[in-house]
């Protein structure tokens, strides 16, 4: 199986072909994970806000028992600071919940913009390769098959005439040579089915 043309000019154009893909499936990832990085940028408020309010909860929690050891009214002061701790907390909470939703969205965000240029460009590129790889395998069957040279010959005779001014036969003539089954038509004719195809004799 081939996986690239025998002549110069389309292997060329095969070869870059697949570099242009692969630069562009390697530039939509880059892209991407730039776009995640910076929309992470935007937690930075919400680790921020988690940080405070873990700090504010821990040092209520601590005022909470340093006054709770007052002589009869220790526990009635705790309560005030044990609310007001929850509240830290609840604060940490929500700058968790924060930097979650941007975590999420910086994900969803990188994805898509992976898998949408990356999408276009396998389809774009993709199929159009594996048919001249098939194409190819299917030519070169033919080619080997009693008589194969002959229906390729018949693709020359049917396909652009631009190159049937290389055969010594006038244009006029090649048709007539090919039914009457002339070795040297048919070779030369077989050939340029053959180099249209990207591949040689």
């Amino acid at each position: 199986m081939l996986l690239y043309a025998q002549t110069p000019a389309r292997r060329t154009c095969q070869i870059l072909a697949d570099l242009i893909a692969v630069v562009l499936i390697a530039a939509a990832v880059k892209f991407a994970l730039a776009v995640h990085d910076a929309i992470m940028l935007l937690a930075e408020p919400g680790r921020r806000v988690e940080s405070s309010g873990e700090s504010l909860a821990t040092a209520l929690d601590d005022a909470g028992d340093t006054v709770s050891d007052v002589p009869l009214v220790g526990d009635l002061l705790k309560k005030p600071f044990r609310s007001a701790a929850d509240a830290g907390t609840g604060l940490a909470d929500a700058g968790q919940s924060l930097q979650d939703t941007i975590s999420q969205l910086a994900t969803l965000a990188a994805v898509a913009l992976i898998v949408v240029p990356v999408g276009v460009v396998l389809l774009l590129w993709l199929p159009l390769r594996l048919r001249w790889i098939r194409r190819s395998a299917t030519i070169r069957r033919l080619l080997d098959a009693p008589g194969g040279a002959d229906l390729l010959a018949l693709r020359a005779l049917t396909g652009p005439p631009g190159d049937l001014f290389t055969i010594s036969v006038p244009p006029a003539g090649l048709a007539d040579a090919w039914r009457r089954g002339d070795q040297q038509v048919v070779a030369a004719l077989s050939e340029i089915a053959l180099r249209r195809a990207g591949l040689r004799p």
